[in-house]
């Protein structure tokens, strides 16, 4: 059978405890899933114009920004989205492919991270009023989303290591669009969003694969990894 072609999407380094955990839940994910996973690191310096992109059934924007090459990380997530590829955003991830839907969905073209952009007009990932930097947090999964169907529960607690967030006005912009919230916390902050019309779209700040660290196969990674096996699948026959 021909491995399930993976590309994480980040510059790699063995000191983020996230990428270390990554390999190990899609090996898991894996053996659950019965089908052999090639995992690829896609540097976002190496990105480019994004051809590469289509040699991979399925896509993970990894945690630890700032990238290498913003451009490269937004591009990477814009072919997931459009080319209804199964993605998973964590952390990082998450936050980036808030900037990428704002700037080619919402149509904000000067939508950006205040990481790396600290003065810009129109910052939709600003810092979190209170970091979440080596935390567990509980987050509420709401109800009818592909996440609580996943995770089979509307509550669970997770780790973060994170310290940006979503910005004001880009949750009320999406009401009515595909892109909706799928997870808070108790505050009623997003924790996750997810996109309704795609196979399979879901990206969170919390830092779901580190569970694997512990020798537990995430649930987000095991349904990622099998989504993407099925609609191979289906394009074969």
């Amino acid at each position: 059978m021909e491995a399930l072609r993976i590309g994480l999407i980040g510059d790699r380094d063995d000191h983020v405890a996230a990428h270390r955990a990554i390999p190990l839940a899609l090996a898991m994910a894996a053996q659950v899933a019965k089908t052999p996973v090639d995992v690829q690191w896609l540097a976002t310096d190496a990105i480019g114009d994004g051809t590469s992109l289509t040699a991979f059934h399925a896509l993970w924007c990894v945690p630890a920004s700032p990238y290498r090459s913003m451009d490269g990380a937004l591009t990477a997530i814009r072919h997931a989205r459009e080319a209804r590829l199964p993605f998973l955003g964590t952390c990082g991830g998450f936050q980036h492919a808030v900037v990428e839907y704002a700037r080619n969905v919402l149509g904000w073209a000067d939508a950006e991270h205040a990481e790396t952009a600290p003065d810009a007009l129109r910052p939709v990932i600003v810092p979190l009023s209170c970091g979440l930097v080596e935390m567990r947090d509980a987050v509420k999964l709401l109800p009818g989303t592909l996440i609580a169907s996943i995770y089979k529960t509307d509550a669970v607690e997770e780790r973060y290591h994170c310290r940006y967030g979503l910005g004001g006005g880009f949750r009320e912009a999406i009401a009515g669009h595909s892109l909706r919230v799928s997870a808070v916390d108790d505050q009623d902050d997003v924790r996750a969003l997810e996109l309704d019309s795609h196979p399979f779209f879901i990206v969170t700040l919390f830092q779901h694969e580190r569970a694997a660290l512990n020798g537990a196969c995430p649930p987000l990674v095991k349904a990622f990894v099998e989504t993407a096996n099925d609609l191979r699948r289906e394009k074969a026959t």
